[in-house]
């Protein structure tokens, strides 16, 4: 009978120590956007990143994911974080190249590493990750991490073969060292908003687009007007980032950001796994269908790198973009990609 009672004893207290710990289960809501469509290779993989943390935190971590910008434009997705409108976004760092030129190193290191793993590899193994964190501090944002798809792949209305085609060639760029680069090989840089592209294709006023990389430009339909692009892309990699409102994400549970730290360098990884097959499949697909995927010679896509490295410096006008640019040249030494 004391056993019994003993054991009873036991049962009402564990009972009591789970609903206790239910009740002490931290919850973490965030509201997220990206400039990506639910139905592109990349928005994909944004949903299996909210399942990954919602399964892991065993629900403890809600996330409402906003496709295609649609609470702000992408370009004020940033700022839209940091005053609280959402909670993090996931666009890139280049779309702020107006507050701190520094901003294009952290996220669209044009002319610099060849693949997915070596630009990562500087993130996490080169010191960039708290170069760029002092930067996103500055203005009330904390960031968590990078998904890399890869060189990026133009559409375009007509030939782009090679760096004399860019001669003239009214193109959408992004904001801030893209449209430098290509204007001092000769092209017509238009800056407009990601969600833009394919409406200004379509009534011409551009001949071309730099939206995405090849499989994510199929996604978007930009080759049902554009027939000619180019593959495998050189010219642009952009880090597509989460970044989150600092008091925001210092608020969380450790565990929490923990969880979410890891889940981001899931997406690196399946990011970059998943678009080297997306890529080339996306890159037949279009052959097959008559589109032209023009391949840059050595000697073209090294033209475009010294323009591309020749604009680094000139841009590089705050202290900390300088330390940043300083930092990817030692790195890019250590990888042997410059001399």
């Amino acid at each position: 009978m004391k056993l019994n009672a003993f054991a009873a004893g036991l049962g009402a207290a564990a009972v009591a120590a789970l609903l206790a710990g239910a009740a002490a289960a931290q919850q973490t809501t965030l509201r997220i956007q990206t400039h990506y469509a639910p139905e592109t290779v990349s928005g994909k993989l944004a949903q299996r990143f909210v399942d990954d943390v919602q399964v892991m935190s065993n629900g403890e971590i809600a996330i409402e994911m906003f496709f295609s910008s649609s609470v702000v434009n992408s370009v004020e997705g940033f700022d839209a974080a940091a005053t609280g409108i959402l909670d993090c976004e996931m666009h890139g760092g280049a779309y702020q190249t107006g507050k701190n030129p520094a901003f294009q190193f952290v996220g669209d290191i044009m002319g610099g590493y060849d693949t997915p793993y070596q630009q990562l590899s500087w993130l996490y193994h080169g010191g960039g990750l708290e170069a760029a964190q002092e930067l996103y501090n500055k203005f009330g944002m904390q960031l968590i991490g990078w998904w890399v798809y890869g060189q990026e792949s133009l559409a375009s209305t007509k030939p782009i073969r090679g760096v004399a085609d860019l001669k003239d060639w009214k193109f959408r760029s992004p904001p801030g060292l893209e449209t430098n680069i290509f204007a001092s090989l000769g092209a017509s840089p238009i800056v407009m908003d990601f969600t833009e592209i394919f409406t200004a294709l379509e009534s011409g006023i551009i001949d071309g687009a730099d939206a995405s990389g090849i499989a994510n430009n199929v996604g978007l339909g930009l080759y049902d007007i554009a027939k000619y692009t180019n593959f495998p892309g050189f010219h642009s990699m952009p880090s597509d980032h989460l970044a989150c409102n600092k008091a925001r994400w210092d608020g969380m549970p450790e565990h929490h950001r923990r969880i979410m730290e890891r889940a981001m360098e899931s997406l690196a990884l399946q990011t970059a796994l998943t678009f080297e097959k997306a890529n080339n499949e996306a890159a037949a697909k279009l052959r097959a269908e008559g589109v032209e995927v023009a391949e840059w010679s050595a000697e073209d896509r090294a033209a475009f790198r010294a323009a591309a490295l020749a604009q680094w410096e000139p841009f590089a006008t705050t202290p900390e973009a300088k330390a940043l640019v300083e930092s990817h040249m030692a790195y890019l030494r250590v990888l042997g990609l410059v001399e």
